[in-house]
């Protein structure tokens, strides 16, 4: 099995057009700019759709967009909140762009999403480009569609996670990487220096998680440049360079950084390569624990925040085995329930497909036939790029969520379209008996689909009847096309291969469709069903989440929330700081999403950074900056459920707010009301209001 020849030398595989050979037909009575241009549109429909009732996105960021808009020391780098005291655990280049549409749309929960939604459509086209360079219009058409409708690439650009613009960054290294192996020596290393820069970038996007397809990268050059073996060795260590180099930069501008600057959320010691070696490195691959004890210092914070009883454990991370919210590690957490409905509706079928051509090639080399160098390449860098995320995904066991699983789109949509383009065109061959991959291809993603969508039949499930029933056409078809006496010329044929790839789109297409349609969002980025989600699928149905947290978990303030952020406001007249909040992102977003007032969430993203300190806390009542805290429980150090969660500077903080501050009567701002003058209330309330000048 072979990748398609429809193409001229020129365009990199080195193949000859047969006469009357049409690998895709159907798609030869439209110009391909007019395809791509409704391909492109149909994507940017998906992830706008409902834009202005999507909400915030993850309202971890949304809410770090309205604080990086406060100074230049907060944008350049990415403060959680407007006084810079703790950053976002990510760097901030992937907000930068939502911080400048804010400022020309001004801050909206819709002006956060046009970035992404551009990106993801800047993807999908830049895709198409870099496919045809190796495989052809046609095939790139077919992967421009296929990732433009894989359900977790809709579900993530319909947020603000910073994955969007590291998969758009990721593919335009591969287009990149893919000039470099069609273009002359000369200026095929600039080409390769290029894909460097893009990585690096996606380094500052999301660290050592762009940095996963970096080895697929270097081998695909190495095996497909024309150059002489020593001018690719040169060129590969020479783009190793620039890589580091475009991807440390930013961490050189904060760690030499003149005067003060935010704690680097995350870490263990406020410094940036800590967070890039520990929580968002070895911390991610081997686990909260060890990546600590690897890296060292107390309390390196762990996965999400999130109440006990989410994904089975209760605990940040998800607790042994890997994430809360993307299953066990191991070989089959891309397949199940979290994660499969996300990504693997092709993931059979790319496996057949990379098999095949593995074979193919190990053929053709125990026979001493020549291959083109281009074409080969292009089946190192995607199935590479697709296996090498797939297994480090996999296995890894820290804090994981579905949407990672993006990282993979791209790959998938290239080799299931050069699989697809190869099977179609050995099905019109006369002879030999590779042309049953096609039919065996829609039987095995047809069963796929029957079984991710019969895991909740309550949404959608007469999708599974209908996609079964297209296979089963599309096979007799393909099948009775390929034995009649008109052979493989044909209209039977033709009509079952327009079914078969239907077939093999039809169930993540409307999955994707009616993702969009029902205008979900939430912290976690997710298609389908909502199943143990955290923040919500679709119509934020996050099943076994407190209904205290589904607001929180969408950047919406409850009834309750408003009335302490309105009593704050009228009462703390000369105090620089209008309200601290203890519990982590998940309890200050909602406030910083909805006031201009200057609100410290204290702890970072999931309560544990040591900022501020005791000392810190002590210094701004003494100075009159700050009067107010709230905290989200009674029990101080502990998470919503009651289970201990948090730890170290965490529990001093609320320690010293029980021991310092007096609590505000809820009757004060319309609260319910408490057991006793100085009882918190309710043992199930969810915030408490703590006046530090009363005492």
């Amino acid at each position: 099995m072979t990748a398609p020849v429809d193409v001229p030398a020129s365009r990199g595989l080195g193949g000859v057009i047969k006469p009357g050979f049409t690998p895709l037909s159907p798609l030869n009575a439209v110009r391909p700019p007019i395809l791509l241009g409704a391909i492109c549109v149909l994507a940017g429909v998906l992830y706008a759709w409902g834009m202005d009732a999507a909400g915030w996105g993850n309202p971890y960021y949304s809410a770090a967009v309205k604080s990086m808009s406060a100074s230049l020391t907060n944008f350049v780098f990415g403060s959680f909140d407007p006084l810079g005291v703790v950053t976002v655990d990510k760097p901030p280049m992937a907000l930068w762009p939502m911080v400048a549409s804010a400022a020309v749309f001004g801050y909206h929960g819709w002006s956060l999403l046009l970035p992404q939604v551009l990106e993801g459509v800047a993807a999908v086209f830049l895709l198409h480009r870099t496919v045809r360079l190796w495989a052809g219009e046609h095939v790139a058409l077919l992967a421009a569609l296929v990732f433009a409708v894989t359900p977790v690439t809709v579900a993530i650009n319909r947020d603000t996670n910073p994955d969007t613009l590291m998969v758009l960054l990721l593919v335009a290294a591969a287009y990149a990487l893919s000039r470099s192996l069609v273009t002359e020596p000369g200026r095929a290393t600039r080409w390769l220096l290029l894909a460097a820069v893009f990585l690096g970038l996606g380094f500052v996007t999301k660290m050592l998680q762009a940095w996963i397809v970096v080895p697929v990268f270097a081998v695909a050059y190495l095996v497909g440049s024309s150059a002489p073996l020593r001018r690719r060795l040169l060129d590969v260590l020479g783009a190793g360079v620039v890589l580091l180099a475009s991807s440390m930069w930013w961490v050189a501008l904060v760690s030499f950084w003149p005067g003060s600057k935010p704690y680097i959320g995350g870490s263990t010691d406020g410094s940036v390569l800590n967070l890039v070696i520990g929580y968002n490195g070895l911390g991610r691959i081997l686990g909260r624990q060890a990546g600590r004890e690897l890296v060292g210092g107390p309390g390196m914070p762990g996965g999400p925040r999130m109440p006990s009883g989410f994904g089975g454990s209760g605990r940040p991370g998800g607790g042994p085995g890997g994430g809360a919210f993307g299953g066990g590690s191991g070989f089959t957490r891309l397949f199940g329930e979290q994660v499969g409905g996300q990504i693997s509706w092709l993931l059979p079928l790319c496996l057949l497909v990379l098999v095949a051509v593995a074979i193919a090639g190990i053929r053709q080399w125990r026979s001493g036939q020549t291959s083109d160098s281009a074409r080969r390449a292009g089946w190192v860098l995607w199935g590479g790029w697709l296996l090498l995320v797939g297994v480090v995904l996999s296995a890894a066991q820290g804090g994981f969520h579905s949407y990672y699983t993006t990282e993979m789109a791209p790959a998938a949509a290239a080799v299931t379209a050069a699989g697809v383009a190869a099977m179609w065109r050995h099905y019109r061959r006369p002879g030999g008996y590779r042309w049953l991959l096609l039919p065996a291809a829609v039987t095995l993603t047809a069963g796929w689909a029957w079984v991710l969508v019969s895991r909740d039949i309550s949404w959608n499930g007469w999708l599974r009847y209908a996609v079964v029933g297209a296979a089963v056409v599309a096979v007799v078809l393909l099948v009775a096309g390929r034995l009649s006496l008109k052979g493989t010329s044909c209209a039977m044929s033709r009509v079952a291969g327009v079914l078969a790839v239907v077939t093999l789109l039809a169930a993540p297409a409307l999955w994707s469709t009616a993702t969009a349609v029902a205008a979900g969002g939430g912290a976690m980025a997710q298609a389908g069903p909502s199943g143990s989600g955290f923040g919500g699928g679709p119509g934020d149905r996050a099943r076994g989440v407190p209904a205290q947290f589904r607001g929180a978990m969408r950047g919406n303030l409850t009834a309750e929330q408003n009335k302490i952020l309105a009593y704050a406001q009228a009462n703390s007249a000369g105090s620089r700081i209008t309200l601290a909040v203890d519990g982590g992102a998940m309890a200050a977003e909602a406030y910083l999403i909805h006031s201009d007032a200057v609100i410290v969430g204290m702890g970072g993203f999931s309560g544990q950074d040591p900022v501020p300190t005791v000392a810190s806390l002590t210094q701004w009542v003494q100075q009159g900056q700050l009067r107010f805290v709230v905290t989200s429980g009674r029990e101080g150090g502990r998470g919503a459920s009651g289970r201990g969660i948090r730890g170290g500077v965490s529990t001093l903080r609320t320690q010293w707010v029980q021991q310092h501050c007096a609590v505000v009567n809820p009757a004060s701002y319309g609260g319910a009301a408490p057991a006793s003058a100085n009882a918190a209330g309710p043992a199930d309330r969810s915030e408490v209001l703590y006046d530090c000048r009363a005492r």
